[in-house]
């Protein structure tokens, strides 16, 4: 609101801020008229403005106030550029006496307030006065104590030697026209006019601040009301406006009216000064109604932008709310019929309610789509109205949706009903078929045969009415079921079946009433004939391989069950001990040496950011970056120093705690995963700034031999160190295949196995990291997809569906490599890009590509940097997406367990 009230009207400023004379004519306008001084207009022959005393009886007798303030007045009147020229002074005394001109002099002397450049006294005319004047001149020529020349002339002839006619009025001989009246009029219209320009740029000011500092109203009828008031009030406005142009045109043609009554007229240079004194004031009037009227027009725009949004959301809240009613309709109407008529019936209430909802519907695509208007007109809450379409159109989905799936529940319900009618139908068909064949009839053969051929044609449309495959049903029908649908489906199945069986019963006996007498043939079972017993081959089994391990004899003792145990190896000599002794050593004293260069990095580099007398060295690119360049180094400090060191420390004396240690610190040492993931930032910053003279100044107090990319590597160098160490201390081949059958019931064996695996799965877990946070072009947040399981290179191929078979062909035996990142939800494929960084070492990136929700692609190829063979890669692979899937379908099944106990239709399904 301030930025647009300043910039409202700045020429409105500039009038306002002029400034005002003491004196304008309607407050002298008396003294004025009287007549005592006049500013002629006439110039000088260098400009000086002239200001003439003509012959006045009781000059002594005017009071010194009005005396000064007219003075004071006419001095004010001409350009400051004439006036630094001086004015002259003409003393009309001809017809008075010496004592007159004293006088004049006197007060002239002591009260001019401008500067004078000549004085001319036309002396008295009588003798007598003239010779006193003459000698007076003389004898008081100092006490007058004018700095300028006082010039006695006898006569306007005298005059004219200094002044040039066209500059004195005709009452000092010259042509000069000039009215003391209409002067008086022309400088009481001038200053009005600069007073309706003032006035007029006030109103404009006042009334854009006004507008400036209005709050828009929050609905439709108050908006309206401000739009006609603020328009009301600028038609006034514009018509003072207009009233006040006018004036000032009228003037202007005032002043020129000399000039245009006769083309040998001549404007004197004060009517000169006040053509242009009104035509500035014109100007600055037409800049200020230009910018008033740009002013407007914005708000103007902005109140109009105002009413259209007012009426959006007032349309928006009717909208929603009759669409909000309709989907609570929907959700309500949530009975599926329990019959052909009810669902039928239903059907129709359906789409009586579709029908209902169309003129809302149109309502909000409509109302949508004049917001989309509105956004394009480059609308000023453009961030209001995108929301509300956005929510308008979701809504009309759901409800095209929810009609939809209501249509296809209410169609699945009638089909169903049907096809239990259908059925129900066909067991009461059955039922009278049966009744209806007569006893006596049936007695003969012949209407034996004719009743068991009307049931046969009838059994044949049992395929077409009868539910033999109730599982089938259920799942055809899995969405509507209901227990009520499920007894009655359960019912009518236990009819047909009774139906059925009363017809295999009717067709028994029919059969024996139709079937011929004849003499049965006893069957006669023939003798086995005794096949020759062979003898069972025997297996011939291999003999067991005896796996033998030259000097290897594995004795496991436990000395207690409960806590700890330990080896017992033939081999395991006293050289292997001390080495086993080093390792740890090595492990706490390289801990020792790693916890001090992490105090030096902290104390020497990150501390010494905020020294005040080394602030002036650090470049700018590096301020307020230390969290990037040092990243969570002050975290790891502070876990080694007062955490880890000390309790590695505590190992010396009992090696077997080695390993709970790490078990221990498992999630602890998750940090150096977020160390490693902003070292690329890190190094990207480093080579931007690592020639500073700042960090050589550090180093050189350090006495570091290395600069400090290297140190800041340690972190990186530790983790892996880890490794190497533990698979030293906890070695797996030491613990061989064998001796973990020997031992896989103790404890410490586990604790030893899961520790390095700890520390390889930090390492991994620190090394997948690395290359997440190189993916780009994935449009989601990786965060979001879960755990990331796995990463690495293959060969992928895909099969094309559109193209020429040949083409398709040859696609599909075309590998493309993908490096690929298996998360919990997701599947993503990237191209792996490497790009040198100023000369520096290769920097990988993977580009997204494709992504998948359901594993449905054969993996084959070469992945593996670390040694292990593709086959051996690919089981990994396969397992850990088979984790996965098996993990999603017991989290499918638990939810639909969940969803039957509270008879909820649930359907679950998983590739």
């Amino acid at each position: 609101m301030n930025s647009r009230k300043i910039s409202v009207f700045p020429c409105t400023d500039e009038i306002m801020q002029q400034e005002i004379r003491p004196l304008v004519a309607v407050d002298i306008i008396e003294q004025l008229h009287r007549q005592f001084a006049i500013l002629s207009g006439g110039r000088g022959k260098d400009g000086a403005p002239i200001i003439t005393f003509p012959e006045f009886a009781g000059f002594s007798e005017i009071p010194d106030d009005d005396f000064l303030n007219v003075v004071t007045y006419l001095t004010s009147i001409p350009s400051l550029e004439a006036a630094s020229i001086g004015f002259i002074i003409i003393i009309d005394r001809r017809r008075d006496k010496w004592s007159a001109v004293k006088a004049s002099l006197t007060r002239i002397a002591v009260t001019f307030p401008g500067n004078l450049q000549l004085v001319f006294v036309l002396r008295p005319s009588r003798f007598i006065q003239r010779a006193i004047a003459d000698i007076g001149i003389k004898l008081y020529r100092d006490d007058f104590k004018m700095k300028v020349p006082i010039i006695m002339l006898n006569s306007v002839s005298d005059l004219h030697g200094y002044i040039d006619k066209s500059q004195l009025t005709r009452e000092l001989g010259g042509t000069l026209e000039y009215g003391h009246s209409q002067w008086i009029h022309h400088r009481t219209a001038i200053e009005n006019f600069a007073m309706t320009v003032k006035t007029t740029a006030q109103m404009l000011q006042t009334f854009g601040t006004d507008l400036a500092e209005t709050e828009l109203p929050n609905d439709v009828q108050c908006t309206e009301e401000l739009l006609s008031s603020h328009t009301e009030h600028h038609s006034k406005l514009k018509d003072e406006l207009k009233l006040a142009v006018k004036q000032g045109a009228t003037l202007l043609t005032c002043i020129r009216e000399p000039v245009t009554r006769s083309a040998n007229s001549k404007l004197s240079p004060d009517e000169l000064e006040n053509v242009a004194t009104v035509e500035r004031l014109l100007a600055q009037l037409d800049e200020t109604e230009k910018a008033f009227d740009q002013f407007w027009t914005k708000h103007h725009l902005k109140l109009e932008q105002c009413l259209q949004l007012r009426h959006f959301e007032h349309d928006f809240r009717e909208v929603k709310l009759t669409l909000d009613n309709l989907m609570e309709t929907l959700a309500g109407f949530a009975d599926i019929g329990d019959s052909v008529t009810r669902v039928e019936n239903l059907l129709k209430e359906q789409k009586h309610l579709e029908e209902k909802g169309q003129e809302p519907l149109e309502k909000a695509q409509s109302l949508a789509l004049h917001g989309e208007q509105l956004i394009q007109n480059n609308h000023y809450a453009i961030d209001s109205i995108r929301p509300k379409c956005v929510e308008l159109r979701r809504i009309c989905d759901d409800f095209t949706n929810e009609t939809k799936k209501k249509y296809d529940i209410l169609g699945k319900s009638l089909e169903l009903h049907k096809q239990l009618d259908k059925a129900s139908q066909w067991c009461e068909a059955g039922i009278y078929l049966l009744a209806s064949q007569a006893v006596d009839k049936c007695q003969s053969q012949e209407g034996a045969e004719t009743a068991l051929v009307e049931i046969e044609k009838f059994l044949v449309t049992a395929k077409e009415h009868q539910l033999s495959n109730l599982k089938e049903f259920y799942n055809q029908f899995d969405m509507i079921l209901t227990p009520e649908i499920k007894a009655n489906a359960q019912r009518i199945v236990q009819k047909l079946e009774d139906v059925q069986e009363m017809f295999d019963k009717r067709q028994v006996s029919l059969k024996k009433l139709a079937a011929k007498q004849t003499r049965p043939v006893q069957p006669v079972a023939p003798h086995p004939e005794s096949s020759p017993k062979r003898a069972s081959p025997k297996i011939t089994r291999p003999a067991a391989v005896e796996m033998t391990f030259r000097g290897f004899l594995c004795v496991v003792k436990a000395i207690n069950r409960n806590t700890n145990f330990f080896f017992t190896c033939a081999w395991l000599t006293h050289s292997t001990l001390l080495s086993f002794s080093h390792i740890i050593n090595e492990l706490i004293e390289t801990e020792r040496v790693y916890v001090e260069e992490l105090q030096s990095i902290i104390e020497g580099y990150a501390s010494e950011m905020d020294n005040p007398n080394l602030v002036h060295l650090i470049p700018s690119a590096l301020q307020n970056k230390k969290e990037i360049l040092f990243g969570n180094l002050p975290e790891i400090y502070y876990f080694h120093n007062r955490i880890f060191l000390k309790e590695i420390e505590n190992c010396i004396e009992n090696p077997e705690l080695l390993a709970r240690c790490f078990l221990k610190r498992k999630e602890d040492l998750q940090i150096y995963e977020k160390y490693c993931q902003n070292k690329p930032r890190s190094e990207a910053l480093w080579r931007q700034c690592g020639d500073s003279i700042f960090f050589q100044e550090c180093q050189r107090k350090l006495d570091h031999k290395l600069s400090l990319d290297a140190y800041l590597l340690k972190p990186v160098q530790r983790i892996t160190k880890y490794q190497l160490l533990s698979s030293q201390v906890f070695p797996i081949s030491f613990f061989n295949q064998e001796m973990l059958k020997c031992s896989k019931n103790s404890e410490g064996t586990a604790e030893l196995e899961e520790a390095l695996a700890t520390v390889l799965d930090i390492i991994k877990s620190v090394n997948d990291s690395m290359h997440q946070i190189a993916i780009t072009g994935y449009e989601g947040d990786v965060s979001e997809l879960g755990k990331l399981l796995m990463q690495g290179s293959f060969n992928v191929w895909t099969d094309h569906k559109k193209g020429h078979n040949k083409v398709k062909d040859l696609a599909r035996f075309k590998p493309m490599q993908r490096h690929l990142f298996l998360y919990t939800k997701m599947l993503l494929f990237c191209k792996k890009r490497e790009e040198n960084t100023d000369g520096h070492e290769k920097t990988a990136s993977y580009s997204f590509k494709n992504s998948l929700k359901v594993i449905n692609a054969v993996m084959v190829g070469e992945g593996n940097k670390s040694g292990a063979s593709s086959v051996e890669l690919k089981n990994t692979w396969i397992s850990e997406i088979r984790k996965v899937l098996t993990g999603q379908l017991e989290a499918c099944r638990g939810r639909a367990h969940r969803a039957a106990a509270g008879n909820v239709s649930f359907s679950c399904s998983c590739v």
